[in-house]
C-alpha cells in the first residue's frame, strides 16, 4: 500500500488530487498540508512515505527553498512538484534540487493519473515540451553533483546488487522493471536507489544517470 503526502495550500486541488490518487490507487493513505511546516512535520513523522507532492507556492514554501529544506530533511523521500508554474528553467531547477518529477497543474485528469504511475514506479516525469528541449541537459548537467563524473572511490563503495540496480536505472528501467528482471522485492530496489544516491552524492535518479553514463558495469559487477 502507497503512502503519499498532498503538501498544497487549496483545500479544492487537495482533494481534486486526492481523488486522481485513490482512482489509481484504491488502498493509498493519504496525508494532507497546506504549508511547509507541517509537510516537514509529516515528512519527518512518516519518514516511510512513497512519495511528496509539492506545490510551489504554499506558504513557507519561498519557492524552491521549501524544496531543498524538504530534500535535506528527508533525503529518502522522493519529492514530485505539482505546480501551476510552466517555466521550462524552473522545472529544471527543481530537478537539479532534488525533485523527481514536475507535474504541471493544468494536465488532464488521465495525464496527471499516468504522470503520479510514472514517478510511484521509479520513473522521472518532466513536461512533454520541457523532454523535447534541447537545454534540459545542459541545465540539469550544471550542477555541483554533476560536473565531473563520479570518482572510482565512490562506485567501488557500491555493492555488486547496487551496481546491478544503477546499471538498469541507466537503462531506464523502473523499479517496478528492476525489481522484476534482478528478481527481488520493489522495496528493496527502492533501497539500493537511496544507497545508490547517497554514495554517489546525487539528489535523484537524472544525476545519477548522467554522472554514470561512460561507466562500465561489466567490469565493475565483475571484480
Amino acid at each position: 500500500m502507497y503512502k503519499l503526502l498532498i503538501a498544497d495550500d487549496h483545500p479544492l486541488f487537495r482533494e481534486a488530487i486526492a481523488d486522481v490518487i485513490r482512482n489509481r490507487f484504491p488502498q493509498a493513505e493519504l496525508f494532507e498540508a497546506q504549508d511547509l511546516l507541517s509537510c516537514l512535520s509529516i515528512a519527518e513523522q512518516h519518514d516511510e512515505l512513497d512519495m511528496v507532492l509539492l506545490d510551489l507556492k504554499m506558504p513557507g514554501m519561498d519557492g524552491l527553498n521549501g524544496l531543498l529544506q524538504l530534500r535535506n530533511q528527508s533525503p529518502t523521500i522522493p519529492v514530485v512538484i505539482v505546480s501551476a508554474e510552466e517555466d521550462k528553467s524552473t522545472i529544471l531547477q527543481a530537478m537539479t534540487y532534488g525533485a523527481v518529477g514536475f507535474i504541471i497543474k493544468s494536465l488532464p485528469r488521465a495525464e496527471m493519473s499516468d504522470a503520479l504511475e510514472q514517478v510511484i514506479e521509479g520513473q522521472v516525469y518532466l513536461p512533454s515540451d520541457v523532454i523535447r528541449t534541447d537545454v534540459a541537459a545542459p541545465i540539469i548537467s550544471s550542477t555541483p553533483e554533476t560536473e565531473e563524473m563520479v570518482s572510482t572511490e565512490q562506485l567501488r563503495s557500491l555493492t555488486r546488487k547496487q551496481l546491478l540496480v544503477l546499471e538498469r536505472m541507466n537503462q531506464g528501467e523502473s523499479n517496478k522493471q528492476i525489481a522484476y528482471h534482478l528478481n527481488i522485492a520493489e522495496t528493496t530496489v527502492k533501497a539500493h536507489v537511496s544507497a545508490v544516491l547517497r554514495k554517489l552524492n546525487v539528489h535523484n535518479r537524472i544525476q545519477a544517470v548522467l554522472c554514470t553514463g561512460s561507466v562500465n558495469f561489466d567490469e565493475l559487477i565483475k571484480r
